[in-house]
């Protein structure tokens, strides 16, 4: 097994500097108002993309999954969706961590 010549302190610091970094939050959550209205711009995208083309995302909120269709978005305040369950779900945008789309 071959040694590192770093200290043993920087090999145990980087993984948990990694985990720290993942679970810091959403990166609008983080900086001024620059990194999140990128964020929001780029969730809009996805939003319209779902909208016209009537295909489902995954939102990522607060470690829960919530998959739906956009039918409408509400300024860059919040966005209605629907899934095979519920007929109507309003998603606060400031509280979702990430957007999957297929």
């Amino acid at each position: 097994m071959p040694v590192s010549n770093r200290p043993l302190s920087v090999r145990a610091i980087f993984p948990v500097a990694l985990i720290a970094a993942a679970c810091a939050g959403p990166l609008h959550a983080q900086g001024t108002g620059a990194p999140r209205e990128l964020v929001i711009q780029a969730y809009q995208e996805l939003f319209a993309q779902s909208q016209k083309d009537k295909r489902g995302l995954m939102f990522y909120v607060k470690g829960q999954q919530i998959g739906g269709a956009v039918t409408r978005v509400i300024g860059n305040d919040a966005v209605e969706v629907r899934n095979q369950t519920h007929s109507r779900i309003i998603i606060r945008i400031d509280q979702i961590d990430a957007v999957a789309i297929n």
